[in-house]
């Protein structure tokens, strides 16, 4: 069944499922028990989840949507999602996608930064076998809108490269590290071959977003299933995610003076 003209989908953004998370990953974990529950709703409510390249797919081919679509994203490559998610997933027959910053997983591309425990490239091709859409996340997890144009696209092919090495196939999709980008971003993305993109926004995701601007909505620890069960269904969106909406408005004007310093320092050298 086709989705109305103008109808939003939820885009869920997840990170670490685990049951005693570290404090740089506490607030965006989710409990393994929530997990279950979240994905229970979801299989109740009669949401059928799909791929990030699915959904794009079909919004550029103005195709039809399955009955109440969903889209359920992880990002960095925590543990957790091949220990706790993928036997819910599979238990319900959900489709999801796992954005990988290649440098934080455990093996010879470990740049040493990942925040807590990562998955390794045997379960991450284990969840590939499984049908979940690996992704691409960067390779070393920087704000990419704040890096020059070589080393931004060193982050882009790299990540690309390793994956395709490891998986046999280069990955469609791309979520911006911290949900930022900006249009040289957008368009380096592009240009190295990744076919849509991901941002956080916090908003339900409209085809009018374009392919490579997608809006996600954040799941945390703190989100109760009553919460979730509005978010996805597009109650209360605006006034859940208020104060992010707020603070990251203020954080972007921060942000796009740091830039303007920058460029005016790399001008003088």
């Amino acid at each position: 069944m086709n989705e109305p003209r103008g109808a939003g989908v939820p885009i869920l953004m997840y990170h670490a499922v685990a049951t005693e998370p570290n404090d740089a990953t506490r607030a965006l974990s989710v409990a393994p028990e929530a997990f279950t529950e979240q994905m229970a709703l979801l299989d109740d409510l009669g949401f059928t989840p799909v791929g990030t390249a699915e959904l794009a797919r079909c919004w550029r081919a103005s195709a039809p949507l399955p009955e109440r679509p969903v889209l359920i994203t992880f990002d960095d490559g925590y543990e957790g999602v091949h220990r706790h998610a993928l036997p819910v997933l599979a238990k319900h027959g959900f489709a999801s996608t796992l954005f990988v910053s290649t440098g934080w997983l455990r093996g010879a591309y470990d740049t040493g930064g990942a925040l807590d425990d990562m998955l390794d490239w045997d379960q991450v091709r284990e969840l590939a076998s499984s049908g979940v859409e690996i992704g691409g996340h960067s390779h070393t997890h920087p704000q990419l809108d704040q890096l020059d144009d070589e080393s931004l696209r060193s982050e882009l092919l790299r990540c690309r490269d390793i994956v395709a090495d490891e998986l046999g196939a280069r990955p469609a999709s791309f979520a911006y590290p911290y949900g930022y980008s900006s249009r040289r971003v957008r368009r380096m993305v592009r240009e190295t071959g990744f076919s849509q993109s991901l941002a956080v926004g916090n908003r339900l995701a409209r085809r009018g977003q374009g392919p490579y601007a997608l809006q996600r909505v954040t799941v945390r620890r703190s989100t109760v299933i009553e919460e979730f069960g509005q978010l996805v269904q597009g109650r209360s969106v605006t006034r859940v995610f208020a104060r992010d909406h707020a603070l990251t408005k203020g954080y972007a004007m921060v942000r796009r003076a740091r830039q303007v310093r920058r460029k005016a320092i790399r001008s003088r050298v």
